[in-house]
């Protein structure tokens, strides 16, 4: 595996730069910026850029099969999940998720290889363990697959999608979990375990995993993406020039370019004065390329 070094790629200062997604029918990268209520989108060569603003704060945005020129999306939002068009920029309500937690509020999402969707919930103060990892099956129904975190992080699947991946981030630990289809029950998670533990600077964050089943973790304060093999064992460290490293997605038209988020949330002014690119949207390339992104596959019911 041959890494280049990361290249600032769009300095947008996000605040909470989060969840970059590739959309291949467009060939078009989504991210969010959390905290500063924003949607971002741009082409691999930065030709083409637009934002968007949002009502609260965006956790995620995914694509769905049901729109296949590629102008709606579904987004997290504080109290659930929403349709947003990039046409005129609507958000329109699919269903409520916690809303009778309003001091939580969602963070990463992942569409699966089967279409469906897992998102985790979160403490936005980041001190209790009000937090959980949810699943959306294509039929709109809802389930919680794990429970009891303060800050939820990842999630990313294998490459035959038999493994879930999901962070517990201020544990400072990754978990992996055996995914279990059931045409009675549905999807569950079985064999909880611990895939891997972070031992240096900064706390794990967002994840994704490559064609050959390594997975990359993000370390928020840690100045790094971290690769691991699917053993669990580290096999190589991408540093970055900023320390809040938050989440990547690989894309480009051979899915070996590699779209990272970064954040200014937490830094000092002296810190901020050290860190100029804090909160822009990196690149860098790497010779084994990632996973496509997949689509969720049917419409939730509307409430």
């Amino acid at each position: 595996m041959t890494i280049s070094l990361p290249e600032c790629f769009w300095d947008v200062g996000a605040e909470l730069g989060e969840g970059p997604m590739w959309h291949a029918r467009t060939q078009t990268l989504y991210f969010v910026d959390i905290k500063k209520r924003r949607i971002y989108s741009s082409t691999a060569d930065g030709a083409r850029r637009k934002s968007w603003s949002a009502p609260q704060q965006p956790a995620f945005i995914v694509p769905s099969a049901d729109f296949p020129g590629g102008d709606e999306f579904i987004c997290a939002l504080e109290d659930g999940l929403y349709r947003f068009s990039i046409k005129d920029g609507e958000f329109n309500l699919m269903r409520h998720v916690e809303k009778e937690i309003p001091s939580n509020r969602f963070n990463d999402g992942l569409v699966d290889r089967d279409g469906s969707l897992w998102f985790g919930s979160m403490d936005d103060g980041e001190t209790r363990p009000s937090g959980a990892l949810y699943h959306l099956n294509s039929q709109g129904r809802v389930q919680i697959a794990d429970s009891d975190y303060v800050i939820t992080n990842g999630p990313a699947q294998s490459p035959d999608g038999t493994i879930l991946y999901h962070t517990d981030t201020l544990k400072k630990t990754i978990y992996a979990f055996d995914v279990v289809r059931d045409v009675v029950s549905g999807v569950k998670l079985t064999n909880r375990r611990v895939f891997a533990t972070i031992s240096g600077a900064g706390f794990p964050d967002g994840m994704a995993v490559d064609s050959v089943g390594c997975v990359w973790i993000a370390l928020f304060g840690g100045s790094r993406i971290e690769r691991y093999a699917a053993s669990g064992e580290l096999m190589s460290v991408v540093p970055f020039p900023c320390s809040n490293i938050t989440k990547l997605a690989f894309g480009g038209d051979d899915l070996c370019t590699v779209f990272v988020t970064t954040a200014r949330k937490g830094l000092l002014p002296k810190q901020l004065a050290d860190q100029p690119t804090a909160g822009a949207l990196f690149t860098f390339r790497v010779t084994e390329p990632g996973l496509p992104q997949y689509e969720f596959l049917a419409e939730a019911p509307s409430e």
